[in-house]
C-alpha cells in the first residue's frame, strides 16, 4: 500500500514538473517571436538563451546601415558570455556555415535572428601546469 502511494506521488510530481516546463517553454517561445529569433538547437537554460538573444538583437539593431558585421557580433556575444559565465565561450556568426563542435553540458545554443545564424558554445578550460 505504501509503495503505491509513493509511486503515485512520484507520477504526479513528474506530471506537474512537465506542465511547468511546458509553460516556461511557451513563454520563452513568445519572447523569441518578439525578437524574430528561432532556436535551431540548444541545451542551454532559458535565461542564458534570452541573454544571448537580447545581446544579438541589440548589436544587430546598432549596426550602421543594416549591414551585418559578423565578426563584431561574434566578439560581442563571446565577451558578454565570458564576462557573465566564465571563460571559454566561442561564437560563430554568419549567413552560411557548417560546424561540428564539442561543448560543455548546458553551454550550447544555435539560433537564427533575422537571416543571421549564431552558434554560441562553451568548452571546458584546463589550467596550464608549469
Amino acid at each position: 500500500m505504501e509503495r503505491s502511494a509513493e509511486e503515485e506521488l512520484e507520477r504526479r510530481s513528474k506530471f506537474l514538473h512537465s506542465l511547468i516546463q511546458k509553460k516556461k517553454a511557451e513563454e520563452h517561445h513568445e519572447q523569441n517571436q518578439n525578437l524574430n529569433v528561432r532556436v535551431r538547437a540548444s541545451d542551454m537554460p532559458f535565461p542564458l538563451q534570452s541573454q544571448a538573444f537580447r545581446c544579438a538583437r541589440d548589436h544587430l539593431d546598432s549596426m550602421a546601415s543594416g549591414k551585418l558585421d559578423s565578426k563584431r557580433l561574434a566578439l560581442a556575444l563571446k565577451k558578454e558570455f565570458d564576462s557573465s559565465y566564465g571563460p571559454a565561450w566561442h561564437c560563430i556568426v554568419g549567413t552560411s556555415f557548417g560546424s561540428y563542435v564539442t561543448h560543455s553540458l548546458g553551454g550550447f545554443l544555435y539560433f537564427s535572428i533575422d537571416k543571421v545564424y549564431v552558434l554560441l558554445f562553451k568548452t571546458a578550460v584546463e589550467p596550464l601546469e608549469q
